[in-house]
């Protein structure tokens, strides 16, 4: 089969071309007039590869679970996810948890799907079992989570689990904001967790990758450190755009828990997208009535699964860019060698994609299983046209294609 497009997404640019692909796998690209194939207007994109993903099934499937998180992928143009130790029960911290979590998802997968496990207090002889068992990486919280069964870290937990995860080679996800801080959580709540990550990186050799980004002020830091990467999501830069506030404020005024999540949301990141390189959805939700209630006890979290590619297409134009920072290299992070780029040899995973086409955002049209989001009645300007998943088309403006052709992926 052959795609053909006047801009497609490849080696850092958008140019002309043909994609050739067969039995799922990209087989050439070759020049755009070589073929006589139809055009499509549409930028062709690699799938997106999201890393931060919260689906909490089993055990929290009311919250969300696999088979409408991966349609909500998919209609994003979502391809690979990698899915938290957390806020299933159980969490991710154990190879029996993992072997639960690979059985909850069978057969309801809309794109391929790989697990990380959990670092928490006591379980680092579970470390080792859990990657050669397949999981990506590992995850940690240097602050409460929120669940009560993903216990945070302290430096002396650390230190016993790093030197692990070094000799592995995995990297340690890190929620990085120090406990001194709470409940304020000031941008020093970040810049301190972080600079330990560094110091504890550099004494045990262990990759550290920090999730989330909100304070620009730690980029410094992370910039200086060779084992250390980092990633910020939709939300920390679109509501960063003043004029996205003030269109939202009417909305925002009186439901304010919609956009509690932690580390909270700041300002400056919009001019620091280059510079950080990586952005990914945390999509973390949760039923209305947990964001309900006073703002001190609603959950914090902020499900955007579906919208992060439009989100970041409406404040960013260049779909090179977004190409590299969504695709490449959070496939570079989880070591996803066949996924993120569209060249011979990767998944067939693709997305035609109108950067152009403007529309509402109307939350009972998205497919999430709660239709809560701090995005009802944004205008986003970029919509996903078609997803395909190894060569297969999964999603056709607003359909999609049954049974579900997801896979499990195991490191």
């Amino acid at each position: 089969m052959i795609l053909r497009s006047r801009r497609v997404a490849i080696n850092g640019s958008v140019q002309p071309a043909a994609i050739q692909f067969d039995d799922g796998i990209i087989t050439a690209i070759l020049p755009f007039d070589s073929v006589d194939v139809p055009i499509t207007e549409a930028v062709i994109l690699p799938g997106l590869v999201d890393t931060h993903v919260h689906i909490n099934e089993p055990g929290r499937t009311h919250w969300e679970g696999f088979e409408t998180a991966t349609r909500a992928a998919a209609a994003g143009g979502v391809t690979t996810l990698i899915e938290m130790p957390l806020n299933s029960i159980p969490a991710t911290t154990t190879v029996a948890a993992y072997e639960q979590k690979v059985a909850a998802a069978e057969g309801k997968l809309h794109v391929d799907t790989g697990f990380w496990g959990g670092v928490v207090p006591g379980n680092t002889s579970e470390l080792e079992p859990l990657w050669r068992a397949g999981v990506f990486g590992f995850k940690c919280f240097l602050v409460p989570s929120g669940v009560d069964e993903f216990s945070h870290v302290t430096e002396v937990d650390l230190l016993e689990a790093m030197p692990v995860l070094a000799r592995l080679g995995a990297p340690l996800l890190v929620h990085a904001e120090s406990p001194s801080y709470l409940p304020l959580r000031p941008p020093e709540s970040e810049c301190d967790a972080i600079a330990m990550m560094i110091r504890l990186s550099r004494e045990t050799g262990a990759r550290v990758h920090i999730v989330h980004l909100a304070a620009i002020e730690a980029l410094p830091l992370i910039e200086a450190a060779p084992k250390v990467t980092v990633e910020t999501c939709p939300h920390y830069v679109f509501f960063d755009v003043a004029h996205a506030l003030v269109r939202a404020a009417s909305t925002l005024v009186s439901t304010p828990n919609l956009l509690k999540c932690a580390p909270p949301i700041r300002r400056g990141l919009r001019s620091a997208l280059s510079r950080i390189g990586m952005v990914v959805s945390d999509h973390s939700p949760s039923p209305p009535e947990l964001k309900s209630g006073p703002y001190e006890t609603a959950w914090g979290g902020i499900a955007s699964l579906e919208l992060g590619l439009a989100i970041m297409s409406t404040i960013h134009r260049d779909p090179a860019d977004l190409a590299k920072w969504m695709s490449e290299a959070p496939a570079k992070l989880a070591g996803l060698a066949n996924k993120g780029r569209i060249a011979p040899g990767y998944d067939a995973d693709l997305i035609l994609f109108d950067p152009d086409r403007a529309w509402t955002v109307d939350p009972e049209k998205l497919h999430q299983r709660h239709k809560i989001t701090p995005y009802a009645g944004c205008q986003l300007q970029g919509r996903v046209l078609q997803t395909y998943l190894r060569g297969e088309k999964i999603y056709d403006d607003g359909e999609f294609m049954t049974p579900p052709r997801g896979n499990v992926l195991k490191r």
